[in-house]
């Protein structure tokens, strides 16, 4: 089935079997978000135990994302992990609804700051001109490898202060923690029992570096998370552990992907990478429309907190909700062909709507300046580098990964 066109949709009215779970369409789950959408957009599938609804459409999941009517919390985040586990358990700010989110974030937000991030420019663009270097030296490599991964993980084990040493544990523990995002009715035995085994390690290794910071107080970013103060109140222990898990789920494993995600669509469209030559200030654009049309988060979960209405659609307290981000973003009601990938798209005076890539609402991404900052200078330098950038294979290989989009390797060959 072609990828940028929704023909291999169901009939209106016709409910098809969901497949876009399906390992053997992980290479293109479009065509069946396209189907469900016209069909159902309030589809029903059963998640081990539970039944949880899809909503597909750009209007609905808008609505629901900023409706004070849904959120997460201690009810939510039990309710939808019985099902899955699509929070990885969190109650940090993702697992939080107001108040305790509303005191979360604003203490969070007195570290990570704007200054903090674009204090790093200078370092993530030495990191990416060394990451090139070595690419070009090599001629054909695994972008993921390569480039895409070893940005974010040096970056963000910097923030946290952890030493390059433990680089490889800390990437073996992101790993295991995303895949755990998934349904746990999906994963097999040793999975459920490797997140759980980095999930202890993870712990452990940070309470330490938590006890550090106390001790000696540190201007990186686990220390500022350490020492903010707001009326006499702080951040407790297993806040802070949450929320390192977050940064490391959130700030690594995804970038990666929206790195990814963006040059695949570059080498299956010559045109647009021509144009991003032509005119690298694009490259914002470029990363919001890799947002719109190919997300790394491809969906979150929300619980009705009461009775509500969802275009007509009634649920009750309780019910869940899946956010198909993905699905959203090609929705023809709102965005123009919207199977095509143009980095204009988001350039100009007028740019299309807004995607919902980082979420909305009260859980908008905290990380996403820090995601858009990697990305853009990644890929500016990229196409500024490489004279010459093709896919070594395609299509690419994906991780089993469900909630994040995670390819597993992305072969490209490269030269000046």
């Amino acid at each position: 089935m072609d990828a940028d066109s929704p023909s291999g949709a169901a009939a209106v009215g016709t409910p098809p079997a969901f497949g876009a779970f399906d390992p053997a369409r992980r290479h293109d789950p479009y065509p069946s978000y396209h189907a469900l959408r016209e069909a159902d957009p309030f589809y029903r599938l059963p998640l081990g135990a539970q039944q949880v609804t899809l909503l597909t459409r750009y209007q609905d999941c808008m609505h629901v994302l900023q409706d004070a009517a849904w959120g997460r919390g201690e009810g939510g985040t039990n309710a939808w992990r019985s099902a899955n586990s699509f929070d990885g358990g969190l109650r940090s700010l993702l697992g939080v609804n107001p108040p305790d989110h509303t005191r979360l974030r604003g203490l969070v937000s007195k570290a990570f700051t704007p200054r903090v991030i674009s204090g790093l420019r200078p370092q993530i663009t030495v990191l990416v001109e060394s990451l090139l270097d070595a690419a070009l030296a090599a001629g054909e490599v695994d972008l993921i490898d390569a480039f895409a991964r070893p940005l974010p993980l040096r970056i963000i084990c910097d923030l946290l202060g952890v030493p390059v040493r433990d680089e490889e544990t800390f990437r073996a523990w992101g790993t295991a923690l995303t895949r755990g995002l998934d349904p746990d009715y999906l994963l097999t035995p040793d999975e459920l029992a490797l997140r759980g085994k980095a999930t202890v390690e993870f712990d452990a290794y940070f309470t330490d570096l938590i006890a550090a910071r106390r001790a000696r107080p540190t201007d990186d970013l686990l220390g500022l998370l350490v020492a903010v103060r707001e009326q006499g109140d702080s951040l407790t222990e297993a806040e802070l552990l949450e929320l390192c898990a977050l940064l490391l789920v959130a700030g690594y494993e995804t970038t990666i992907n929206l790195i990814g995600n963006a040059v695949l669509a570059l080498l299956r469209d010559t045109d647009q990478l021509t144009a991003l030559r032509a005119d690298p200030d694009l490259a914002p654009a470029l990363v919001d429309e890799t947002l719109r049309h190919d997300p790394p988060v491809q969906f979150v979960g929300r619980l009705a907190l009461r009775g509500t209405e969802v275009a007509g659609h009634s649920f009750a307290a309780g019910e869940v909700g899946v956010i198909m981000l993905a699905a959203a973003g090609r929705d023809p009601r709102t965005f123009a062909e919207p199977d095509r990938f143009d980095i204009r798209r988001y350039a100009g005076p007028t740019p299309a709507p807004r995607h919902l890539g980082f979420g909305l609402g009260i859980h908008y991404c905290l990380g996403a300046p820090l995601a858009r900052l990697e990305a853009e200078i990644a890929l500016q330098a990229l196409v500024r580098r490489a004279g010459s950038l093709t896919p070594a294979s395609d299509p690419p290989s994906y991780r089993p990964h469900l909630a994040v989009r995670d390819l597993e390797t992305l072969p490209i060959r490269l030269s000046p």
